[in-house]
Parts: structure tokens; C-alpha cells; sequence
């Protein structure tokens, strides 16, 4: 009887000591030391798919250096501009899994390109990696200083085509521009292949173009610097740039059915501006730099930088950014599908 009792509580003592260095195995495994060691003096490429001085551009170069510090890697912004970003992201795509390339996406443009298969989205937003949401904000319809178009009924009374610059076919500038043309009914023509929306906004205070359908961070800069002037905001909610500034749903007189059309754009907007890596990636590496991205973005520290700048960060974690991205492609009715593949081929 001793010897069995000896037996088992020999065992027991040895089952506790193989527990707890299962344990604290688990608990270094769950902290990463291979992944930091893995980063240790490594660069890694933030891409960013429109030219230098656009919001996406600006808000990659605020976070950068701190994406960098949790990391333990040098991170560097590279400027990838093409098809309003879809070319960038095509390459994000094939780029090696490694943890050594991410790139801050326009969500809503991405999403929207893979809904209506535009014909060069080479992704699949359901096999990026996620590593979370930057910012979320309202856009704002732009247009120069001394333009005529002073309100919406402007524009639509003007009695010819309203231009509206962008980059590229889903770039938030020109699906966002098809969206107010198509609800508003308003002969409109949008010109892609301005490198982003420094450019672009450029573009409409020379004259070139009548309009620019931007967020409202990029607008804040573009109407402080006197170079643009805002119009309407086009969701249901003010932007805090501008407080002044009405609503389209306040300045424009429209049927149930163009407000819904407005709504369901200004809901895909709101997926905002995302961080993503290449798809195939080892879980844990991927775990690593959603931490790393998580604590670099909830940091107060950096958040009251991006408030500083006014350039704001309303952090979303990866498995919220995913189901949101996730929702626009695969949670709509096949009715609202083609009626968003005939908005975006507006001629």
C-alpha cells in the first residue's frame, strides 16, 4: 500500500512539473521570442499605393516609426502609386509571407474592386493578413476656391458634365464621385490617373477638374492651406474639420431610394483605412505583428501625435477589420452587386 501510494504521488509530482513547464513553455511561446528575434535588424516596407503627400502617404509616415519600436525593425514607407492602389496590392499579394512587407490599404476601394471583379484585382481580401484599422472617417466633396458650385443644386443645375479627378477606378475618390453622380442624378466624368489625392486636389484648384471627392483629413489640409473649399459632407454625420459644413442628406432634397444609395456607400467607407500583409502567413508571426501594429495604435502617446496633426487614429483590432472587409464582398444581395457594377461603370 505505501509503495502504490508512493508511486502516485511520484507521479503526481512529476505531472506538476511536466504542467508547469508546459506552461511557461506556452507562455514564451505566446510572447513571441522567435518572431522578435526573427524582426531584430530587419526593414520592413509599409507600402503605400498612391504618391507622396496623400492621407494614405501621411498617415503610413506617422505610424511607421512606431509599428517599428514594437516590432524591433526598421520600417520604411515606399510609395507604390497604380490604379488607385490596386496594383500595390496585387504585389502585397505575392509578396513573401515573412512579416517583412505590409501595406495600409484603402479598405472600402479594395473591397469594392473585389466585389464587382474589376478586371485587375489579382487579391483576395479573405486571404490577406489583417492587422487592423488606422482610422475610419467621413469624406467631403471638394472643390476650388472660386468655383461656381457653391452647394449640390449647383452642380446639378450647372447643365453639363461635373469632372471629378481621381487615381484610379476604386480609389475612394472615384467610386465616391459615381456614388454622388448616380444619387444625385448629375451628369458626371470622372478622369483617373492622378497619382493620389495631393495631386488630384491639385488638379481641381488649377481648374482642371470641377470636383474631388476626398476624406476628410486630406480635405482638412487641402481647405486650411486655401487651395480647396468643402462643399458637403457626404455621410449622415458632420466631420469634426468641419462642423460647419452640412450634410449632403441636409443640403440635397432626394427620394428615399438615393439616400439608401448614399447610406450603403457611406457604410463601405467606414471600413476606412486598413493594414493588411500577405496571405499565407505563420499564425504566429501574424499574431506577433497584430500585437505589435495593436500596441503601437492604442498607445496614447501616439494617438494625442495623430491629434496633434489631425491626422486621428481610431484603432480597430484585426478580427474586426477582417469581418467588416469580409462583409462588403461576400453580404450583399446579388441585386445590390450589379447595382454597384453598373454605378462603377458609369461612362
Amino acid at each position: 500500500m505505501m509503495t502504490s501510494w508512493a508511486r502516485l504521488a511520484g507521479a503526481a509530482i512529476l505531472g506538476g512539473f511536466l504542467g508547469l513547464a508546459l506552461t511557461t513553455a506556452g507562455s514564451a511561446q505566446d510572447k513571441g521570442p522567435t518572431d522578435q528575434a526573427f524582426f531584430k535588424g530587419k526593414t520592413v516596407r509599409l507600402v503605400v499605393g498612391y504618391g507622396p503627400g496623400g492621407g494614405y502617404d501621411v498617415y503610413a509616415r506617422l505610424i511607421a516609426p512606431h509599428i517599428s519600436r514594437h516590432l524591433g525593425a526598421s520600417v520604411v514607407v515606399e510609395n507604390q502609386p497604380g490604379a488607385g492602389g490596386i496594383t500595390a496590392l496585387n504585389s502585397t499579394t505575392v509578396a513573401p509571407p515573412d512579416g517583412l512587407h505590409m501595406m495600409i490599404v484603402n479598405g472600402a476601394g479594395a473591397a469594392l474592386a473585389q466585389l464587382v471583379g474589376s478586371s485587375g484585382v489579382r487579391y483576395d481580401l479573405a486571404k490577406l493578413g489583417h492587422l487592423g484599422t488606422v482610422a475610419a472617417s467621413p469624406w467631403i466633396w471638394l472643390v476650388a476656391p472660386e468655383s461656381k458650385i457653391k452647394t449640390p443644386q449647383d452642380a446639378i443645375n450647372a447643365g453639363r458634365e461635373i469632372m471629378w479627378s481621381s487615381s484610379g477606378p476604386m480609389d475612394g475618390l472615384a467610386d465616391g464621385a459615381q456614388f454622388t453622380c448616380e444619387a444625385l442624378k448629375m451628369p458626371c466624368k470622372v478622369v483617373m490617373g492622378y497619382g493620389g489625392s495631393n495631386q488630384a486636389a491639385l488638379a481641381v484648384t488649377r481648374g482642371e477638374m470641377d470636383s474631388i471627392y476626398v476624406s476628410d483629413t486630406s480635405a482638412n489640409n487641402y481647405v486650411k492651406s486655401g487651395q480647396n473649399r468643402a462643399v458637403a459632407a457626404m455621410a449622415r454625420t458632420r466631420s469634426r474639420f468641419f462642423p460647419d459644413v452640412p450634410t449632403i442628406f441636409e443640403l440635397a432634397k432626394m427620394t428615399p431610394e438615393q439616400e439608401k444609395l448614399l447610406d450603403f456607400h457611406a457604410n463601405i467607407e467606414d471600413l476606412g483605412r486598413i493594414l493588411v500583409v500577405p496571405p499565407g502567413m505563420a499564425p504566429d508571426r501574424l499574431a506577433f505583428m497584430q500585437d505589435a501594429v495593436k500596441k503601437a495604435l492604442t498607445d496614447p502617446v501616439v494617438v494625442a501625435e495623430g491629434e496633434r496633426t489631425q491626422r486621428y487614429i481610431d484603432f480597430q483590432d484585426a478580427e474586426t477589420t477582417r469581418k467588416r472587409s469580409l462583409a462588403v464582398v461576400s453580404d450583399v444581395t446579388p441585386e445590390q452587386k450589379q447595382r454597384v457594377i453598373s454605378i462603377l461603370n458609369m461612362k
